[in-house]
């Protein structure tokens, strides 16, 4: 499986060592009794907790768990990596029904906005239609796209959405660029550019600041993943349907998705991560599957752990084995 992360990594800073401070905070556990009952959906859930570190989740049977609900620290602020550019096309989607933006617009990819992490834009020069964009951030999590939507939209448009969504976990960066020269040593809110950024990837310091901070960074609870996706997936700050539609059709190309969904159903998510960052680690994947195209089922699956605690790769595979486990076995207990 191709691996992807907020950051795209040369191997010295894969060496450097971990600074003290990267582990994320601990909650007082708000476990679900349903969830460590027998049968696939209640051992797909305890195979979850059972990954490194801090592991979270919320999962709603039916709007707003009507049906059923089971959770684990759902209230736990840690790291959700590229899961935030899910505001990103909500706030730009919503730049458009209000006519200031129009997704044919045509956007410039140059170095103003070259960055590490961008597998569709890094080589690219020119311009791109916004929507093409959009796609690239979605499908690919590229962050050259993400930062000239998020230029182009607004930090403070996209705050502004997390506001009224009442998502009170919810930091973002202005983009995330500023976000990596935060983390290697810039103040608060400043862009090394391009140029800045290629000199600390060919000269990494020996320590970073932690990326889940209360500056600078890309952090949530599973609580207000799963608040946003119900409200954003009922059409909650669009004004037109048309708007709603092409969010999710653009939320439906997330990559990652194929990894999780069961064979036939539609899944609205995005997903983020950072592997082996000065032995910082983060997964996350949040969405809708839509069962048997009536039923929502809205999750939201994060987990933050050092490297000391469990190898990248192995706690990939097993957050992603357990997650398509469980959204199988909501499935089959809606049936």
């Amino acid at each position: 499986m191709q691996r992807r992360s907020v950051f795209a990594l040369a191997p010295p800073l894969l060496a450097a060592p971990m600074l003290a401070a990267a582990s994320p905070r601990r909650a007082a556990a708000t476990e679900d009794p349903r969830a460590g009952g027998s049968g696939g959906l209640g051992a797909a859930l305890q195979r979850f907790r059972a990954l490194p570190g801090s592991p979270s989740y919320l999962l709603h049977l039916g709007e707003g768990g009507a049906v059923a609900r089971f959770a684990h620290q759902p209230g736990l602020r840690l790291f959700i990596a590229s899961a935030y550019k899910t505001f990103v096309l909500g706030q730009y989607l919503r730049e458009v029904e209000a006519e200031r933006l129009a997704l044919d617009e045509e956007l410039a990819v140059d170095d103003e906005v070259r960055n590490i992490g961008s597998p569709v834009l890094f080589g690219l020069g020119g311009r791109l239609p916004a929507r093409m964009v959009l796609e690239a951030m979605l499908t690919h999590s590229d962050n050259m796209a993400t930062d000239i939507a998020s230029a182009r939209a607004g930090a403070d448009r996209i705050r502004g959405l997390i506001a009224e969504a009442r998502l009170r976990s919810v930091q973002i960066p202005d983009t995330t660029r500023v976000f990596e020269s935060y983390v290697f040593g810039a103040p608060a809110g400043t862009d090394l550019g391009w140029p800045g950024l290629q000199r600390v990837l060919a000269n990494p310091p020996p320590t970073i600041r932690p990326p889940l901070n209360d500056e600078v960074t890309l952090a949530g609870t599973a609580r207000d993943l799963v608040t946003w996706y119900e409200q954003v997936l009922r059409g909650s700050f669009f004004n037109q349907p048309a708007t709603l539609t092409e969010f999710r059709r653009i939320q439906a190309m997330a990559a990652q998705i194929a990894r999780v969904a069961p064979p036939g159903t539609v899944l609205y998510a995005k997903g983020g991560e950072v592997g082996d960052l000065y032995g910082f680690n983060a997964k996350s994947f949040a969405g809708q599957m839509v069962a048997f195209g009536r039923i929502p089922v809205t999750f939201c699956f994060l987990v933050n752990w050092d490297t000391a605690d469990g190898a990248f790769a192995p706690v990939q595979e097993a957050f992603f084995d357990a997650i398509a486990d469980i959204l199988r076995g909501a499935l089959r207990s809606l049936a």
